[in-house]
């Protein structure tokens, strides 16, 4: 059996969940998994269909035979192989919590990512990415190189054929053309002080005016700086007996967190960008999604 996912993004109308499953139906495919969101403010319908179907259907069969329905429903849609595992890259500069973790997990399976390389601006982790196994590319940046060294990002991305570039503490920022192009296709993490802590240590702004909560947001990347549509966040209750070290610590535990489910959310196709906001639906039971490490 072949596992597949069919994402639908259109207009609501009356009939379009009939219509896809009896679609399905009709081809011998066996819905495993269904969610769907109707946004009532913007009229705009969100869906996603997993299922199991015989080899006789693959991409191209299922897509031609769904293109009049879709074309009934003005749907943008898409079927996707749930054995494929998406090309990610990864870009980091000196804070390495996040790519570690992510190393981590996607050692142990619980993110099955295929890692095609790591892009940073410094030296620091070479030798932890190759020793992984994995294509390690130094480009530095500067004010005057900058269009250069994005040009070299890039040529990284496409010749490994990545879908989704992480950044993991990558503390540059990208160019309006660069977030153009790769439209939904970033996602970054941040503490979510921002705004009101802006500038350097955050964390210790933040403890100096005792704030209870510190957290964590993953968003896609957009020309607006750390505005873009949000995907996933944490947080964490700290006290007054806490050290701006502690708040370090715990922030980077929930950075981590953080990212790591953007990731497996988007990788799932079960992220939807609805303006300035996303859908996100929830993993089925038993996803590598729900699991919390620490």
């Amino acid at each position: 059996m072949s596992k597949y996912a069919l994402t639908v993004t259109c207009q609501s109308k009356r009939g379009i969940v009939a219509a896809i499953a009896n679609y399905l139906a009709d081809n011998n495919c066996n819905i495993t998994d269904s969610a769907q969101f109707d946004d009532k403010e913007t009229g705009n319908f969100f869906m996603r269909v997993s299922f199991d179907t015989d080899d006789s259907m693959d991409l191209a069969s299922l897509t031609d035979g769904f293109a009049k329905s879709a074309e009934d429903f003005g749907m943008t849609f898409e079927f996707h192989d749930e054995t494929v595992k998406m090309k990610v890259v990864i870009m980091v500069s000196r804070f390495g919590h996040c790519l570690n973790d992510l190393l981590y997990r996607w050692r142990i399976g619980a993110l099955p990512i295929d890692i095609v390389a790591v892009i940073s601006n410094h030296m620091d982790y070479q030798k932890v990415v190759v020793n992984n196994d994995i294509p390690f590319h130094c480009i530095k940046v500067t004010k005057e190189n900058k269009p250069d060294a994005e040009a070299k990002i890039m040529a990284v991305v496409e010749d490994s054929g990545a879908e989704l570039i992480v950044l993991a503490r990558y503390m540059q920022i990208l160019s309006d053309q660069m977030c153009q192009k790769m439209s939904g296709k970033i996602i970054n993490i941040h503490h979510s002080f921002l705004p009101s802590f802006k500038g350097a240590n955050p964390y210790k702004q933040a403890f100096q005016r005792g704030v209870k909560l510190i957290g964590a947001t993953s968003h896609y990347v957009t020309a607006d700086l750390d505005e873009g549509p949000i995907i996933e966040q944490d947080i964490v209750r700290v006290t007054h007996a806490q050290s701006p070290e502690d708040y370090v610590s715990l922030g980077r535990d929930a950075e981590s967190q953080a990212l790591s489910r953007a990731i497996h959310a988007h990788i799932h196709r079960r992220v939807f960008i609805n303006g300035s906001k996303t859908v996100v639906f929830p993993a089925s039971p038993g996803s590598f999604a729900s699991e919390r490490m620490g």
